[in-house]
């Protein structure tokens, strides 16, 4: 009988392997992952199989599909309000001052699918304290509907915090939207998820998909993370729902991180954005407010949403061209250094051309694997002169770009592959002078508690390090 399985077993395996290969040749998004699969498919398919069905297949049809069913639903509504109230505050392509900024900025534009919008306010929070403050005094006060969405949910002393605010804007008659990703949410227990239900909070998880196959489909995660209030006030940024985020990790205390608060039609955006990830898991359009409230402080602002089912790898784009665009400086904090071949080139371009090219990363990692990821890209960037620079005073993981003094972006995506291709992503570009002096003074104080950090020399490491530093290197493309 074991005989019998196994003769028609492992033709079958290295048949179904051989498909899978061809599956990862036609959907793969490099070369480099796809002869990696094919490879291992065609002689090791018991051991890359399992693999490749949980991890490695990029195709996203069913996500497509959902949103184009989205689009269609409410194409009329956004078309309403482009002619009607939003259509005063929409920057023209031509309105941006100097003509090659202009163009810079539109190609951002062109990125997300909508225009800048001016009429904006923007207030850096620089703690998750003061930021969790600000978002729970926002829902404190919402007359009409709340829309949460984050990557990570804890079951904790500010979850629970978090949670009783949500509880009690849906005791008081207010449209209450919480969308978590269940994997960054693994943890949450039923428990809490049903007494929000109880309270008349609506409920959803992010996952892989509706099919079961989807729910393995661990490279399928919402990483974005956002809070809307009456579609007047938004949030967006590094931090999640946890005891960590606020200084309550006994490693990793204290925590550093930045929160963007937003006014004006800039908060379309990020209602935009959410409602379309509702709709995929909930096939429901939530009943909002598209009308315009626009901030004194008058800046343009732009919402750019990115994710593994875009025509483009919008995310990726971003940062190449934000580095490309850059003429005197660009400074990038992010907790994982990890680029890909198109953005580590653009960054050693612009330190060629003589552009202040600054990387703000942590010195302690948050996880095992990233304890030498950063080592193995330090020697390609030091030599050319970008300067990398490790955050000392606990862990780092905000996400933060600026450009000359011309704009600034703050939002969910770091600078690694996971955000360039895998991950669902979000960044708010504010184009303001005065938005980015606050921006370069806030990271100014961050370089003031780092250190600058020289490339490894390899060779003088001991062995274990070295093969670890290697092996790390190896892996990046799925970091």
């Amino acid at each position: 009988m074991t005989a019998w399985i196994l003769g028609l077993g492992v033709p079958l395996l290295y048949l179904l392997g051989a498909a899978s290969a061809l599956d990862a040749v036609v959907k793969a998004r490099t070369a480099q992952g796809a002869v990696a699969w094919a490879v291992s498919h065609l002689t090791v398919p018991f051991l890359s199989l399992p693999l490749y069905w949980v991890f490695g297949r990029s195709t996203f049809d069913d996500y497509v599909r959902e949103l184009q069913a989205f689009d269609a639903t409410l194409e009329h509504r956004l078309e309403e309000a482009k002619a009607g109230p939003l259509r005063e505050w929409l920057v023209p392509s031509d309105d941006q001052g100097d003509p090659r900024r202009t163009a810079e900025l539109q190609g951002f534009a062109r990125l997300s699918t909508v225009f800048f919008t001016r009429g904006n306010g923007a207030r850096l929070l620089v703690s998750g304290r003061e930021a969790f403050d600000a978002m729970f005094a926002c829902i404190d006060t919402a007359r009409e509907y709340v829309l949460a969405q984050f990557y990570i949910v804890r079951d904790d002393t500010l979850g629970r915090e978090f949670q009783e605010r949500l509880i009690a804007a849906a005791l008081r008659g207010v449209r209450v939207h919480l969308l978590f990703d269940e994997i960054g949410s693994h943890a949450l227990p039923r428990r809490y998820l049903d007494e929000l239900r109880s309270a008349g909070v609506h409920v959803r998880g992010a996952s892989g998909g509706r099919r079961w196959l989807g729910r393995f489909r661990l490279n399928f995660r919402n990483h974005r993370k956002i809070v809307v209030v009456d579609g007047r006030r938004g949030f967006l940024g590094g931090l999640n729902v946890g005891d960590e985020y606020v200084g309550g990790h006994p490693r990793l205390t204290p925590w550093r991180d930045t929160q963007l608060q937003v006014d004006g039609p800039v908060v379309l955006g990020l209602q935009l954005s959410f409602i379309r990830d509702w709709y995929y898991v909930s096939h429901h359009v939530p009943e909002l407010s598209w009308d315009v409230h626009p901030s004194a402080e008058d800046r343009h602002a732009l919402v750019l949403a990115s994710g593994p089912a875009d025509r483009l790898e919008t995310c990726g784009l971003l940062f190449a061209h934000a580095i490309d665009s850059a003429e005197r400086r660009v400074w990038i904090a992010s907790p994982y250094f990890v680029p890909d071949g198109r953005v580590l080139g653009a960054l050693q371009l612009a330190a060629l051309r003589g552009v202040d090219v600054r990387i703000l990363i942590p010195r302690i990692a948050d996880h095992w694997m990233f304890r030498y990821v950063h080592d193995a890209f330090l020697g390609e960037v030091d030599q050319v002169g970008v300067k990398v620079f490790r955050y000392d005073e606990g862990f780092m993981h905000q996400k933060v770009i600026l450009v000359d003094d011309d704009y600034a972006g703050v939002g969910t995506a770091n600078l690694d592959n996971r955000s360039f291709r895998l991950n669902f992503e979000l960044t708010c570009l504010v184009e303001d002078g005065p938005f980015c002096a606050e921006v370069e003074a806030m990271l100014e104080e961050d370089f003031r508690r780092s250190t600058r950090a020289e490339a490894p020399d390899v060779a003088s490491l001991p062995r274990s390090a070295r093969l670890a530093t290697e092996i790390t290197r190896l892996l990046a493309p799925a970091l």
